[in-house]
C-alpha cells in the first residue's frame, strides 16, 4: 500500500472537522425531539460518527476513489420537526432501522431507486426546505433573547464566510462553544459519564413510525444526500456503480441504528472536497482524503459523550443558533430547486407550506402530510384539460 499523502491526508481532516462541528448539534436536537435521553443520543451521535466514518475509510480503500459517507443532515433536521411518537426513542429507533433496511433495499433493487428519482425535484426540495425553515430562524430568535450573544455568534459566521464558506460554521461553533463556557456556569460530570458508551435500544417497529419518520426519512436522505453524493462524484470524473455503495451505506445505517443513529449515506457537501483537486492534484491519489475523513469521524464519535455533556449544560437557544447557521444553505439551494420551475411552483409552495406548519395528524408529521399535499395537486393539475401546465 501507498504512503498516504500529506495534502489528501490534511484535506481529509479538515473535511471531518467540518462535516462533524457543522452538523452535530443538530442530530442531538433531533435525538433528544424524538425521545432520546441524554445518554441515547450521544450514544447514537457516537454511533453515527463511526458508522460513516468506518464507512469512508472502507469504501474508498476499496474502491481507490474518494468515497466520502456521512451522517443524513437533514435527516436530523425532519427530527427536530417531527412529533414524538407514543412509543418514545424505542419506535423512532425502530424507524432508523427500517430506513437503514430501504436503503439497502434500494442498492439491490435499481427500480427503487428509480421511482425516488421520479419524485419531482421541486415537490422533494420544498418538502426539505419545509423542513429546515423553523430550525433556520433559530438564529434570529437567539439574537431577541440575548442580542450580545447572538449577534457575536452570527457576526463570527458571517465575517468567516467573506474569507471560506466551508470555514463559517465551525468558527460559530467555535464562538458558541467560547461563549458558552464564559457564560454559563457548568454542573461537575462525572468522568464515566465523557467515556464512549454505547447504549443499546431495543427497536420498536410501528407503522406510525414507518410513516411518521422512516419514509420521509428514507426520501430525505435519498434526495438531499445520496443523490447528490453521486452526482459530485460524477463531477469530479468517478462513476462508480451506485448498488454496492447504498448497500454498504444501508446496512452500516442498519446496525448503528439500534444505539441510536438514525440514518448514513454518501456525502454531498464534504465530499466535493474529498473529491476535488484540493485533495490532490493526482485524481487517483485523492481517495486518501476520504479515508482521512473517516478517520477523524471516528475520533470524533468517541468523544460524543463529552460533546453532549458540555451541549447539555448549554443554553438551548445559543445551540439551536449555530445549527440553524448550518442549514443556511441547505435552505437556500432546497428553496431555489423547488421554485426554478414555473409548472411546478404552485405545488412546491402547497408542499412547503404544509410541512412548515408542524400540522400532525394521527402522530405523523408535517414532511408526510407535505409530500402528500403535494403529490396531490400534481395530480390535480394532469387532470385539468391538457395535462399538467
Amino acid at each position: 500500500m501507498t504512503r498516504p499523502p500529506l495534502q489528501a491526508t490534511a484535506t481529509g481532516f479538515l473535511a471531518g472537522l467540518v462535516g462533524f462541528s457543522s452538523s452535530f448539534a443538530i442530530l442531538l436536537q433531533g435525538f433528544t425531539a424524538v425521545g432520546a435521553s441524554q445518554a441515547e443520543a450521544a450514544s447514537g451521535l457516537m454511533a453515527a460518527s463511526i458508522a460513516m466514518g468506518v464507512g469512508g475509510v472502507y469504501l474508498s480503500l476499496k474502491t481507490r476513489l474518494p468515497i466520502s459517507v456521512a451522517w443524513s443532515t437533514p435527516g436530523a433536521a425532519l427530527l427536530v420537526t417531527t412529533p414524538a411518537l407514543p412509543g418514545g426513542f424505542p419506535e423512532a429507533v425502530g424507524a432508523f432501522v427500517l430506513t437503514g433496511l430501504m436503503i439497502v433495499l434500494t442498492g439491490y433493487w435499481a427500480r427503487l431507486g428509480k421511482l425516488v428519482g421520479s419524485i419531482p425535484p421541486a415537490i422533494a426540495n420544498a418538502m426539505l426546505a419545509g423542513v429546515l425553515l423553523g430550525l433556520c430562524l433559530a438564529p434570529m430568535r437567539a439574537i431577541g433573547q440575548a442580542p450580545v450573544l447572538g449577534l457575536a455568534i452570527v457576526a463570527v459566521w458571517g465575517v468567516t464566510g467573506i474569507f471560506s464558506r466551508l470555514l463559517a460554521v465551525p468558527a460559530a461553533v467555535a464562538m458558541a462553544m467560547a461563549l458558552i463556557a464564559w457564560t454559563t456556569p457548568m454542573p461537575e460530570i462525572a468522568l464515566a459519564a465523557l467515556l464512549p458508551q454505547p447504549v443499546f435500544v431495543m427497536p420498536y417497529l410501528s407503522i406510525s413510525g414507518a410513516i411518521g419518520i422512516a419514509l420521509p426519512l428514507y426520501l430525505v436522505t435519498m434526495a438531499s444526500q445520496n443523490i447528490p453524493g453521486m452526482a459530485v462524484l460524477h463531477a469530479n470524473g468517478y462513476h462508480p456503480a451506485p448498488g454496492p455503495l447504498l448497500r454498504a451505506t444501508g446496512i452500516l445505517g442498519t446496525l448503528a441504528a439500534p444505539f441510536g443513529s438514525h440514518a448514513v449515506n454518501l456525502a454531498a457537501i464534504t465530499a466535493a472536497l474529498c473529491a476535488g483537486p484540493e485533495a490532490h492534484a493526482d485524481p487517483a491519489r485523492r481517495y486518501w482524503a476520504a479515508a482521512a475523513s473517516g478517520i477523524a469521524y471516528i475520533a470524533f464519535g468517541l468523544a460524543a459523550g463529552a460533546v453532549t455533556a458540555f451541549i447539555a449544560a448549554s443554553p438551548a437557544f445559543l445551540i439551536e443558533a449555530v445549527a440553524g447557521l448550518a442549514l443556511f444553505g441547505a435552505l437556500g439551494s432546497a428553496l431555489g430547486t423547488a421554485l426554478s420551475k414555473a409548472e411546478h411552483r404552485e405545488e412546491a409552495v402547497v408542499t412547503f407550506i404544509a410541512t412548515a406548519s408542524g400540522l400532525s395528524v394521527f402522530g405523523i408529521g408535517g414532511a408526510f402530510w407535505g409530500l402528500i399535499a403535494g403529490g396531490a395537486m400534481l395530480g390535480l393539475k394532469r387532470l385539468r384539460p391538457g395535462g399538467a401546465r
